[in-house]
């Protein structure tokens, strides 16, 4: 009697698991049924920034990483300039860190700024080279230190009284969480030396727009995104919760990109705005309106931050979709 009563409860898990199984693939099915795409545009700029607030180079395409687009050895914000309190600065502290350009081949990247010779610093550094910690946003990240000749010019790059060191961050060290400045993030958002999110997305009709509002013009290198989309309205990224661009890279909005001083530097001369322009301009007309706005407070927002969904391959030309459910 127990031997059948216990068969019985056996023959009713295996059907509960069963149908709790199948009900699984439903859901799932019901979603990838209802998910469609809606193109809203199309990729005409991929850019890296190899080194924090430095030039940045543009791409015909690129790998999309968890952790921003990359081209070979050349990754988005894998370098950076600290200085001698241990804190990474960015071009809003010293603007002409926009006139230093950088490319890659297969062991170094190479250093380049007017009126300086270049300068090729090793893509992997000995071990005996210090790992400084240093401050992003208040916060602690890693990075080797590429040496004392890499130091020296940039410190003469930046015509500075002060000493800086360039730093690399490898991919063994810890990533910082953007979770600590912005509660919009989870536990899983890890980025290097990038202000938030891996990627920024921006479009090229939400600068048209800023720029009918301006009396001196601006490009999209002002605000320095990742990914340029054209074809979309102004501000349409502001509703993409999710995209999808070409058949396999899917992005997640996270939240806006925090506009600040570093978009008043001419990123052709390095020197900042006399007005704080187009930063003024922003203030007028891009604050945030949302029950988020005393998380902003007073900063304008202007394109649009994304985590990786779906990692893949994009290039410029890419159509852009909208996924709807």
């Amino acid at each position: 009697m127990e031997a059948t009563v216990s068969h019985r409860m056996l023959l009713v898990s295996v059907a509960s698991v069963g149908a709790a199984i199948g009900l699984a693939w439903l859901v799932l099915f019901q979603r990838k049924k209802k998910r469609k795409l809606r193109k809203v545009g199309e990729v005409t700029q991929l850019v890296v920034y190899p080194i924090k607030s430095c030039k940045g180079v543009p791409l015909p395409e690129a790998e999309c990483s968890v952790h921003g687009l990359r081209n070979g050895p050349l990754r988005d914000r894998h370098w950076a300039v600290s200085n001698e309190e241990k804190t990474v600065v960015s071009a809003r502290h010293e603007p002409r860190l926009v006139l230093i350009n950088s490319s890659c081949d297969n062991d170094s990247l190479t250093l380049s700024v007017p009126e300086m010779e270049d300068l090729k610093v090793p893509l992997k550094h000995p071990s005996t080279n210090e790992v400084i910690t240093s401050r992003v946003l208040g916060h602690l990240v890693q990075g080797r230190d590429c040496g004392d000749e890499a130091s020296q010019w940039i410190t003469s790059a930046l015509r500075s009284k002060h000493g800086y060191r360039l730093l690399q961050f490898e991919d063994r060290m810890k990533h910082r969480n953007p979770k600590d400045e912005y509660v919009l993030y989870t536990e899983n958002d890890k980025v290097a030396y990038p202000e938030l999110s891996p990627l920024h997305v921006l479009s090229e009709t939400s600068v048209e727009d800023l720029n009918s509002r301006l009396e001196e013009k601006v490009t999209f290198r002002n605000f320095r995104p990742n990914i340029l989309i054209s074809g979309c309205g102004a501000y349409e990224e502001d509703s993409w919760e999710e995209i999808q661009i070409g058949r396999d890279v899917t992005l997640k909005r996270v939240m806006p990109s925090i506009r600040c001083l570093l978009t008043t530097v001419d990123p052709d001369t390095g020197t900042p705005h006399a007005k704080h322009e187009p930063l003024k301009t922003l203030r007028s007309y891009r604050l945030c309106q949302t029950e988020l706005k005393k998380l902003f407070k007073s900063s304008p927002l202007f394109g649009q931050y994304f985590r990786v969904l779906k990692k893949g391959d994009v290039k410029v030309g890419d159509p852009v979709f909208q996924v709807v459910y």
